[in-house]
């Protein structure tokens, strides 16, 4: 099968998206505590304010999925990026907690809106390819985050101004918002309303009842919330982990995160040809398995080199599940792919805001690294349910000639 230019231009696009928006993230991340200080606000009123964000972009994510399916690609992937670019300004500038929440509330709703909105056009995409191509957009998403923390570090280190280096980085997406809007794709038109030659002469057959996507979509939103709480709490703990259980020093410690954050990286550069080859249901199973086996391998280590590369062998396992998730559920009814892709994109959200926050609960009664039997049980019940994603999608239609 030949691909044809335009799919071409619209997985570029679509890069682009993921790219800003990991960029966007980023930079934002290695500016906190620049607008901690500015804004005078405590640790703890911090943290509150984060879940505020979280809370907006779970709310950006549920606007913005029927607003796909009823506006299109084109108009709202668009206008979340540059919503996310002019948001991404505002904590550069807040003076006090309640203009950095004001500030939080419009950055978490852009994220969320674009989120849901490239994912949804990442199904689009994929469609046009004779192969899955997902995990790489999920990748480079990873990438604008290394490349955010790089810049990061550099303006930090330079002394620019917080809301100098912020208000560029909102330049950057809009212009790129602009720039790849024009190469986006929608799905494929309706069929023609003509009566088909097959019809009878009485009149055109009975529309045929499709199932019922509802129960399907929410085993997908479950093993997305099971997968991406695994992710937060590497993402979190694992430097903790290293330095509070095996002693190391800090510098040490911070190479367990680099080590899970490399191989999912990897991983998911690599896991659209896996899966081309062994389908995704089989991405999700043996994947879970292994982040399951590596973190426990991680958490049961005595030795850092040891224990070092159960964290990789967990971001390895971890990197290709979501985005078969992602897939799946943009795929199951292809008139509300945006829909059914804010359900799951936001228990999956759910998941990785709270997987920080229960491991830090239960290390009142447990060792840090006990508490990690909790994403290794989810990891394997993961695994247990990776056969919902068997399920055939809806057939997607073609325009006629």
């Amino acid at each position: 099968m030949t691909v044809l230019p335009r799919p071409r231009a619209a997985r570029f696009a679509t890069f682009m998206f993921f790219g800003l928006n990991g960029f966007a993230m980023g930079m934002w991340v290695v500016h906190i505590p620049n607008v901690e200080r500015a804004t005078g606000i405590s640790h703890s009123t911090l943290g509150a304010l984060l879940l505020v964000l979280g809370g907006a972009a779970f709310a950006g994510m549920q606007v913005a999925g029927p607003l796909v399916d009823r506006l299109g690609h084109r108009r709202l992937v668009p206008a979340a990026g540059v919503l996310l670019g002019l948001a991404v300004c505002a904590p550069g500038f807040a003076t006090s907690w309640w203009t950095l929440g004001l500030a939080l509330i419009l950055f978490g709703f852009g994220n969320g809106a674009i989120d849901v909105g490239m994912n949804s056009h990442a199904v689009v995409v994929e469609r046009a390819y004779p192969r899955p191509i997902m995990a790489a957009f999920h990748a480079m998403w990873s990438i604008g985050g290394a490349i955010a923390a790089v810049i990061g570090a550099a303006t930090l280190g330079a002394g620019v101004p917080t809301g100098v280096t912020l208000t560029g980085t909102g330049l950057v997406c809009v212009l790129l918002s602009a720039v790849a809007a024009r190469f986006l794709m929608e799905p494929a038109a309706a069929p023609s309303a003509e009566v088909p030659a097959t019809a009878s002469p009485a009149g055109p057959e009975p529309a045929v009842r499709r199932r019922s996507p509802g129960r399907a979509v929410w085993l997908l939103g479950l093993l997305a919330l099971a997968l991406m709480l695994s992710e937060g709490v590497a993402n979190d703990w694992a430097a903790l982990h290293m330095e509070k259980v095996l002693g190391t020093s800090a510098s040490t410690a911070a190479l367990a995160y680099g080590a899970f954050a490399v191989a999912m990286t990897t991983g998911r550069f690599l896991t659209d040809r896996v899966a081309a080859w062994a389908g995704p249901a089989a991405i999700v199973r043996y994947g879970a398995t292994l982040a399951a086996v590596g973190l426990t391998t991680a958490a049961a280590a005595p030795w850092v080199p040891v224990s070092l590369a159960g964290w990789a062998l967990f971001g390895l396992g971890l990197s290709g599940g979501v985005p078969q998730l992602f897939t799946a559920a943009g795929n199951l009814d292809t008139r509300a792919s945006g829909a059914l892709m804010a359900r799951v994109v936001g228990l999956g959200y759910v998941g990785l805001l709270a997987g920080p926050a229960l491991i830090g609960g239960l290390t009142r009664w447990l060792p840090l690294n006990v508490t990690f039997a909790v994403p290794v049980v989810l990891c394997v019940l993961a695994a247990v349910f990776a056969g919902v994603l068997n399920r055939e999608p809806e057939p997607v239609e073609q325009p006629v000639g």
